[in-house]
């Protein structure tokens, strides 16, 4: 049995059904799907994603990144994307573990084992990169952990930070020392994305954002769309509709409401947004979310049992 047949068996008695589970060490959650899933809207953390079986696509803007079993992907910033697993089955279900990435972590590790910053790096926030064997054998050392309780408080950190440090001497190493660089491109962007996602329900202007990452407005639009692939207002824009989306299908919110309380002062305008990103009016896809999520033969709104 190879190491990664392993793995899948491991994975799969942890999450025997479908779903997205936090687990009791902070920041690592598993993930399993039986099915390919139409695109969904998420905004990453900082975070890797190892994908044990399967395959998933993300989207931001016109970009998008494929991982499987063979690469993971790094999201160094904050990103809104839309994601949708595009290789699962019942007999061979979409597998994977998500890491939320300690930039304390990572600048202490960069700290100790030096390597020559590359200014070359193209600064992005997502990017695909090559599962090492290395890195493998450590994520599944740190799933085998979460069935011994007893062991986690003492172990769990030692293995995190090896994952880190295979991220760090990786392929995606360059990335990752950009990050923790302060005065980096990516760093500046980092902190002016942490702001918009703070302050993106107010009528703030985005000039705002490019004093966060000491920027002038024309190099912080053009560095912002480096990292992101999308432009500042954008960023803002897909923050807010999610947003709405998840009150009016979560909270029972009408559209018009939903768009004011994310930002929006036109119902007009919010519902010209979310047609674009989301491809059908407010209404129709809420509509069609809420009866996906329903079980089977269960009443709609307005329909009695019978």
């Amino acid at each position: 049995m190879t190491p990664l047949t392993e793995f899948v068996n491991l994975l799969s008695r942890q999450i025997p059904t479908d779903g997205t589970f936090p687990t009791a060490v902070a920041g690592v959650t598993l993930i399993r799907w039986s099915a390919p899933s139409e695109p969904m809207p998420v905004v990453f953390d900082p975070t890797v994603c190892l994908v044990v079986q399967g395959r998933k696509r993300v989207s931001a803007g016109t970009a998008l990144y494929d991982y499987d079993r063979a690469r993971y992907l790094i999201a160094s910033v904050a990103q809104p994307v839309m994601g949708a697993v595009i290789e699962a089955s019942d007999a061979e279900p979409y597998l994977c573990v998500q890491i939320d990435l300690d930039m304390r972590e990572i600048a202490d590790l960069a700290m100790r084992h030096p390597a020559r910053l590359d200014a070359a790096v193209p600064a992005s926030a997502l990017s695909v990169n090559e599962t090492s064997p290395e890195l493998l054998d450590a994520a599944a050392r740190l799933v085998a952990l979460l069935a011994r309780a007893e062991d986690l408080p003492a172990l769990a950190p030692l293995v995190l930070r090896e994952i880190h440090y295979r991220l760090l001497t990786g392929p995606a190493g360059g990335t990752l020392r950009h990050m923790a660089q302060a005065d980096s491109r990516l760093n500046q962007i980092g902190r002016a994305v942490l702001w918009i996602r703070t302050h993106f329900r107010q009528a703030c202007r985005i000039e705002q954002a490019a004093e966060v990452a000491g920027m002038s407005r024309s190099s912080f639009h053009l560095h912002f769309r480096a990292v992101t692939s999308l432009t500042p207002i954008e960023f803002r824009t897909q923050l807010r509709l999610q947003e709405a989306r998840s009150r009016m299908v979560a909270d029972g919110m009408d559209a018009a409401s939903a768009g004011f309380e994310v930002g929006y002062s036109s119902p007009s305008q919010f519902s010209r947004d979310y047609c674009r990103l989301f491809g059908m009016s407010p209404a129709r896809d809420v509509g069609r979310l809420r009866a996906a999520s329903r079980p089977a033969g269960a009443p709609g709104p307005g329909q009695g049992a019978s």
